[in-house]
């Protein structure tokens, strides 16, 4: 017999080990398996317990999906039911897979539809007042800028900023052009390791990289100092690595001083990274690979943002865009 704790735990060690997750990721594979599991354990409704994983039925798994759509204490929204199934199926599809389960009894098993929500971006303006809140001379002031232009020019994500170090930002030349033609300047490109350890190369453009050569002489030296030692690109002021809380604390202490309202995340910069580059005429697959989407079916979801500009403008311009209603003509008398 393999204990429901016993399978948790080889899978999790598996994808430690073998898939190189992330230590959010991590956790948060833990946390799912562990409701999970607790209420497999659980019999509040007569249901019986389930021990050994091997006893683990489609019908088990569909009536989890259920009891979180349902729970007393509060049901949970479509999407978090999603990425919970998500784990126990990756558990499941794994534990089949070393023959430990004879069938995957979560494989058919579907999540609740969520409905669809747009991604919030704002508008190159808006952004532009956002990097000139963050404008000054002091150290800390000239990380947080360099900080928020390079999250506008890549569209990385905070966790991807913050775990830069100095050697990822790198400038790039052949030295040499296919028609012998005096050689293009240098293109400074960052290199961003993302989801699953997968790295990619996004450009950057001049505003941002002159933020950061600003921070890299006349700021990091003197957060350097006060540390042990680390190759972080963007420190604390103690000398530690800047840490995701306090790269969000900057976010939202920025976007008041622009008069934004709190509604500006870090996931705002990414989004408005992948909209203004639509707007601007780049192509889906391009955008894709800068923002390191597997598949860009999740990418093409920022096309119906720019499509849903493109009708507001056409029928808030456009003369014949919308037929007048008729006037009434009331008879007097």
């Amino acid at each position: 017999m393999t204990t429901l704790e016993q399978a948790t735990a080889t899978f999790l060690r598996h994808v430690a080990i073998e898939r190189g997750l992330s230590q959010h990721t991590l956790a948060a594979y833990r946390r799912d398996l562990g409701t999970f599991r607790d209420w497999l354990q659980s019999e509040p409704d007569g249901r019986p317990v389930v021990a050994d994983v091997a006893q683990l039925t489609k019908a088990q798994v569909a009536g989890f999906v259920t009891h979180l759509a349902t729970r007393p204490e509060g049901p949970l929204a479509p999407r978090s039911i999603a990425r919970m199934l998500s784990s126990v199926r990756s558990f499941t599809a794994f534990t089949a897979a070393e023959g430990v389960l004879p069938i995957d009894p979560a494989a058919t098993v579907s999540p609740p539809k969520a409905p669809m929500r747009l991604p919030k971006a704002i508008s190159v303006d808006q952004m532009a007042a956002l990097l000139a809140a963050a404008d000054g001379d002091d150290p800390v002031q000239l990380r947080d800028r360099a900080l928020l232009e390079l999250l506008y020019a890549t569209g990385a994500r905070i966790s991807e900023a913050v775990g830069l170090a100095v050697d990822d930002i790198t400038a790039f030349d052949d030295d040499t052009t296919d028609d012998g033609s005096p050689d293009e300047p240098d293109v400074t490109v960052v290199r961003v390791t993302g989801k699953g350890n997968k790295q990619r190369i996004v450009p950057l453009g001049s505003y941002a990289l002159a933020a950061i050569d600003a921070y890299l002489v006349r700021a990091r030296p003197l957060f350097a100092a006060k540390g042990t030692g680390t190759s972080a690109l963007f420190l604390g002021a103690r000398g530690a690595p800047l840490s995701r809380q306090s790269a969000w604390l900057v976010i939202q202490a920025t976007a008041e001083r622009a008069h934004l309202g709190p509604h500006v995340s870090p996931h705002t910069f990414r989004h408005s990274f992948a909209t203004h580059l639509l707007e601007g005429g780049a192509d889906v697959r391009v955008v894709q690979e800068l923002l390191g989407h597997a598949s860009v079916a999740t990418t093409q979801i920022y096309t119906l943002v720019t499509a849903d500009m493109l009708r507001d403008v056409y029928q808030t311009s456009h003369p014949r865009a919308r037929r007048e209603q008729p006037r009434r003509v009331h008879p007097t008398g």
